[in-house]
């Protein structure tokens, strides 16, 4: 076993609920609901259609229920269902620093396996928070996408560790759980690329998935490579890993877990949108959007999308491309105020009066703003007007940033209006009061019960 897959081993089978503290608890709670609530609104769309048909068509044994439904399937496809749901609205939160992803995707594993497993709300939680600092821990010291990885590499180490503890592998076996979770699984940076694809959504709830069949084979004594992060030929060497990765703090002991770090989403659209829609609505009210001459974007380089690198974002074809386009957004967020879920419909992703004001757009490098990024999401807008008239509005901390939180009551009301697209505004009120409470749950039966749609 080489050092990384020790260090991580040793911590995932030892981490426990008294480790945590109170704002820890507080923050996995708030993450739940947060990620609940985009799995109810992703419930009706295809891709959650696809995989919950493939779920319904294979028993586990111990058999997991799939959300939304009173059905039940295998563990790894259960979470896989799950996890397209999570993912599809692009609405759950994000972590970056400098790496990262979207480390709520792992939560359709501890779902799944709290469920299979009779596991309590405690073990939820510390397996949540578990599950997040072997995730953010890895994306602090390598940026995956830099060597052409896909951000599901270390969602599959997270959720591992995840479904190891809740599955009660020793430290043996979780170390080969993570070898034959990364050995078979590394994923390509393709899906983000271009004409975005259904697949851009399932992407890591596959990760999910294959973290969870690599827990099983190793809760039955199958054995991974000993060294798969530092051997010969391993993650580090094959993924182009030139510096030192050294994972020797985790969150307890004085030290803050990472999940207190993340940022919510408070728009359906990928983590460079935020702010850029924000300012949009900011605006709206304030200008026609009929007036408008021409549109200055600045923002930081990841955020950045230009005609000629990245064409699909200035003419989107997909849901998947549009609610990653910064072109697009803007101008939907100039002709309407609001960014939805149900502004993604073919007929406005097509819309030519969207085109005609991003045809007026460019986007452009701010000063210093590549430099203060991830610290800060800054972006400035300056629109000018064909009278000649100004416009400009600026923000580093979009709502949702950990520095522009959402408070409880916004993450509660997030949770109400993406839910209530499939359950019912009671039913809405009892899981937000289980989930409030799940430390005190002896299972997960109850709230499992009460999102069926």
């Amino acid at each position: 076993m080489d050092k990384t897959t020790g260090l991580l081993s040793e911590y995932s089978c030892s981490l426990v609920y008294e480790d945590l503290d109170g704002d820890t608890i507080h923050q996995v709670k708030r993450t739940l609901i947060d990620t609940l609530g985009c799995a109810m609104g992703g419930y009706l769309s295809e891709p959650a259609k696809i995989a919950r048909t493939l779920a319904g068509s294979v028993a586990g044994n111990p058999p997991a229920r799939v959300l939304g439904t009173p059905g039940y399937s295998s563990l790894d496809m259960a979470a896989f269902a799950n996890g397209c749901m999570i993912r599809y609205l692009d609405c759950n939160d994000s972590y970056f620093s400098p790496g990262g992803g979207h480390p709520s995707d792992m939560i359709a594993a501890v779902l799944a396996v709290a469920d299979a497993y009779g596991c309590s709300g405690k073990d939820v939680i510390t397996a949540t928070a578990l599950a997040y600092e072997v995730f953010c821990r890895l994306s602090d010291q390598v940026v995956t996408g830099d060597y052409g990885w896909d951000q599901g590499m270390f969602s599959i180490v997270g959720a591992t560790c995840a479904a190891g503890a809740l599955m009660g592998l020793d430290q043996k076996q979780m170390g080969h759980a993570i070898s034959l979770a990364l050995a078979p699984n590394l994923p390509l940076g393709v899906t983000r690329t271009g004409e975005l694809s259904m697949w851009k959504g399932c992407a890591t709830a596959s990760a999910t998935r294959a973290g969870i069949f690599a827990a099983q084979l190793a809760f039955q004594g199958m054995a991974g490579p000993g060294e798969p992060f530092e051997g010969r030929r391993g993650l580090w060497e094959q993924a182009g890993v030139t510096q030192k990765v050294t994972l020797d703090e985790f969150g307890g002991s004085g030290r803050q877990f990472l999940i207190n770090d993340t940022t919510f989403k408070f728009y359906p659209s990928q983590i460079h949108t935020q702010a850029p829609i924000g300012l949009a609505v900011d605006l709206y009210g304030r200008v026609n959007a009929q007036d408008i001459d021409s549109i200055t974007i600045e923002s930081y380089r990841s955020g950045i999308s230009s005609p000629d690198t990245e064409p699909e974002k200035w003419d989107p074809q997909t849901r998947e491309t549009a609610d990653h386009s910064i072109p697009f957004l803007v101008a939907m967020a100039l002709q309407d105020g609001a960014v939805t879920p149900g502004s993604f419909s073919p007929q406005r992703i097509a819309d030519p009066s969207l085109r005609a004001l991003m045809s007026k757009m460019s986007m452009t490098e701010g000063p210093g703003f590549t430099e203060k990024y991830p610290q800060q999401y800054n972006c400035h807008i300056v629109i000018t007007t064909s009278a000649g008239e100004k416009y400009e509005v600026s923000t580093s901390y979009p709502k949702g940033h950990k520095h522009n939180p959402l408070s409880d009551r916004e993450v509660d009301q997030k949770f109400t209006n993406l839910a209530t697209l499939v359950l019912s505004e009671q039913q809405c009120s009892e899981a937000l009061d289980l989930l409030w409470r799940i430390e005190e749950a002896t299972n997960l039966s109850s709230l499992l019960e009460v999102v069926e749609v």
